[in-house]
């Protein structure tokens, strides 16, 4: 009779899916001895050693069945999805689950969501790691979908679905009067009977919203695609309406305070204005007093009101290049509570007082009634303290602008003695033309009148947390987690591998990565190190719980400063006129119990409008660059995954996959904690941040899909196009991810389908 830690490394060696008798015959047990296996297998069970599955089939506790349901949790620094099982009643951590790509066609990651189900088969790597390969996706029955209308002639007319994750067409049924031409953009509701006579599913047209031509093609197909609310109800709409000016009466009065607004060009709010002075008090010396007024949102949007529904349904504007779906109706946001110059404006207001060095002395919140002196951009601001006042400009120069400029110094001075995580990730614009397309796409430049107002913003947020905790008042936080210890281990790896070493400490602060930041600057592997710093982070969110902001290096924060544009500042300044009794439209106490619940919904709107924000711009993007088909790019390797490589283009900063597949010159594997595919027989390396050439293959508008091939630095071939020896046929070796490879199509231009693990012996 084997001993138990034989048969537990029997069980374990197997898969971790074995049957009493597949046990009793590799034991050689027989007979009666079957009684005594049965007994100790049953000891195993009830010391929690070994557990049962499906078909009898034995495996050690804590282990997942060969089929399960799994829920994306999120991308690891590699791009690659990771998932977790759905049901999971063990008291420790569920095992590292990586996704395999789909075998029939390389999809980005953006194509699963975070949050989505599959139904996957499991193939274990080691006690805690797990490869799935996705049986399906399992979603919600879905009974609408944005689609494009596709009439060929001579056939019937097809609806292709605008979501990249979905591979079906519809057959169109029930247009009655509805007439339609090819391109157009159509909201279609599918019949979840029986597929037609094709083979395929129908669904009935419901709305027309445009044609791929619209200039608002592009925003039209992701709002719907996302679900965002575009039309407010109407009783919302008739509360906008009847709204009125604000009046001195119960406010304090600032009209004779020269706030001014300095933001974007192109800004479609203008909810903060800023003002500074030198410190009157002898006791501060060299000290600064400020003002940061908010748009007073709250007065005209009263809890459980049209107006507040709407608003909460929303959670925050969302904004695209040509067009914005705002929070609060056009009345309230690009009117009465815009701080328009001349103006009288109610306003929520954080007085605050630093020293010298740019510490906070004392604050104080007040509610009064504000006339803009000017609403200025970044830019403009700049230039006149550059030296080049215009018309605007030049008188504000002495008595407003000098004074904000200098407070700044002394807030920057508080910050350099913070730290905080100091990731400057370039960002760009695009500019749309008259006619609703792409006519450029340019960096934005970062001055020091961005950063100005960054602070004065700062400051007040962290003042409003700290007001609402000084009153016991419940507060909704913006709180950013520490990073992961699995994420440090993986960053700390890929450091390692070229050089760099990071404190993989749980008492790490931004200071740590700053260090490895600030070694990198200005080298080749700045970008790439900057990438997958970024990548390590956790996720900022809303919640009622607070931990701190880590990236700010801040103990406490709220967000208090945009009340137009995000709810979550709205329930910030609720939370403050109840707490300071400054009026009767702020929370009640039983509104208090729901702040747990602000934060999770608030949380995903979020996340729904940055999906929606890049969605749009990675179709603008997409329809930009269709007409460059066939042309070479520079670029960096901004990803690196088992599937193959995703390259950032200079020019537009654009993304798009290069397949494995189309790297026929070795054969490729990834290497995990170099962030890399190595080549086997010749040894190259794809590392992440790697600047590279790569040719447009592909770009779809409608889909914002991009797929390259990189080309040879000497004659610009692509890679696909050489002629290069053939790798030989390896061996199948043990499955793991980290070693996950494609070998390369045989014919066809196919895509190469995952290798299933090799099977064992009995």
């Amino acid at each position: 009779m084997p001993e138990r830690a034989q048969i537990l490394q029997y069980i374990e060696e197997h898969g971790g899916r074995v049957s009493k008798r597949e046990i009793a015959r590799a034991f050689g047990i027989r007979g009666d001895d079957r009684v005594e296996l049965k007994e100790l297998l049953r000891t195993l069970k009830e010391g929690g050693e070994v557990e049962q599955g499906r078909g009898k089939k034995l495996r050690p506790t804590g282990t997942l069945p060969p089929v399960a349901v799994l829920e994306i949790i999120e991308p690891d620094p590699d791009g690659e999805l990771l998932a977790k099982p759905v049901k999971w009643d063990e008291e420790y951590p569920a095992p590292r689950i990586y996704l395999a790509p789909p075998k029939r066609r390389e999809q980005r990651v953006a194509e699963l969501g975070i949050g989505e189900r599959v139904l996957a088969r499991l193939f274990r790597i080691n006690r805690n790691e797990y490869e799935a390969r996705i049986i399906r996706r399992l979603e919600v029955q879905k009974n609408r979908f944005v689609g494009i209308y596709n009439q060929l002639p001579g056939s019937a007319a097809r609806l292709i679905p605008t979501d990249r994750r979905d591979r079906n067409e519809y057959a169109v049924i029930g247009l009655k009067d509805l007439v339609l031409t090819s391109g157009d953009i159509v909201l279609a509701e599918i019949d979840h009977g029986r597929p037609g006579r094709q083979g395929i599913h129908e669904a009935r047209v419901l709305e027309r919203f445009g044609h791929m031509d619209d200039a608002r093609a592009v925003s039209l197909i992701v709002v719907n695609s996302h679900g965002i609310p575009v039309d407010f109800s109407r009783a919302a709409v008739e509360e906008a309406k009847k709204a009125k000016p604000v009046s001195l009466a119960g406010r304090t009065d600032l009209t004779n305070v020269p706030l001014v607004t300095i933001d974007p060009v192109d800004a479609r709010d203008r909810d903060d204005a800023v003002w500074a002075e030198p410190d009157p008090d002898p006791s501060n010396p060299g000290g600064w007093h400020t003002m940061v007024a908010i748009a007073d949102v709250a007065h005209y949007v009263r809890p459980g009101s049209s107006l507040d529904k709407d608003a909460f349904q929303r959670g925050n504007s969302v904004y695209f290049p040509d067009r914005v779906v705002p929070m609060l109706p056009h009345e309230l946001s690009s009117d009465l509570c815009s701080l328009a110059p001349g103006e009288l404006r109610g306003c929520m207001v954080a007085e605050m007082w630093f020293d010298a060095d740019g510490n906070r002395r004392r604050h104080k919140f007040l509610r009064g009634a504000m006339r803009s002196v000017a609403n200025l951009s970044y830019e403009q601001a700049q230039a006149a303290m550059d030296g080049h006042a215009d018309d605007v400009t030049g008188p504000l120069v002495e008595p407003v602008l000098k004074p904000l400029y200098a407070a700044y110094g002394a807030l920057k001075k508080e910050r350099e003695r913070r730290k905080p995580l100091d990731l400057d990730m370039p960002e760009r614009k695009v500019e749309i033309d008259d006619q609703g397309h792409v006519a450029s796409i340019k960096p934005r430049i970062r001055l020091e009148a961005h950063r100005l107002i960054e602070e004065f913003m700062i400051a007040a947020n962290v003042a409003a947390a700290t007001e609402l905790e000084k009153h016991k008042s419940p507060c909704l936080y913006r709180i950013h987690d520490r990073p992961s210890q699995e994420k440090l281990l993986a960053l700390g790896d890929f450091l390692d591998s070229i050089g760099l070493k990071l404190l993989k400490s749980p008492s790490i602060k931004p200071s740590n990565f700053n260090g490895i930041l600030k070694k990198v600057a200005g080298t080749d592997r700045a970008e790439m190190v900057s990438e997958v710093v970024l990548r390590s982070q956790a996720q900022a969110e809303y919640n009622d719980a607070n931990i701190g902001h880590f990236g700010l290096n801040l103990h406490r924060y709220a967000h208090f400063t945009s009340p137009i544009r995000r709810y979550s500042d709205l329930v910030v300044h609720r939370a403050l006129i109840s707490a300071l009794k400054l009026g009767d439209d702020g929370w009640k106490p039983e509104d208090l119990e729901k702040f747990s619940e602000f934060g999770e919904t608030l949380s995903h709107a979020e996340r729904r409008a940055v999906a929606a924000e890049r969605d749009a711009l990675d179709r603008y993007l997409a329809a930009y660059l269709a007409e460059r088909t066939g042309s070479v790019f520079t670029g960096r390797i901004s990803g690196v995954t088992r599937f193959g490589l995703f390259v950032a283009l200079d020019e537009t900063g654009a993304d798009g996959l290069v397949p494995i597949r189309s790297l026929r010159d070795d054969y490729y594997r990834h290497d995990e904690k170099k962030h890399a595919l190595v080549g086997d027989r010749t040894g190259h390396i794809y590392r992440l941040g790697e600047r590279v050439a790569a040719r447009l293959v592909e770009a779809d508008a409608i889909t914002g899909g991009m797929r390259f091939e990189l080309v040879d630095g000497e004659d610009s071939r692509p890679f696909s196009a050489q002629t290069k020896p053939k790798p030989q046929r390896r061996p199948q070796k043990a499955h793991k991810p980290s070693q996950k490879a494609y070998k390369p199509p045989k014919a066809r231009n196919k895509p190469s389908k995952s290798r299933p693990p090799p099977k064992r012996r009995k």
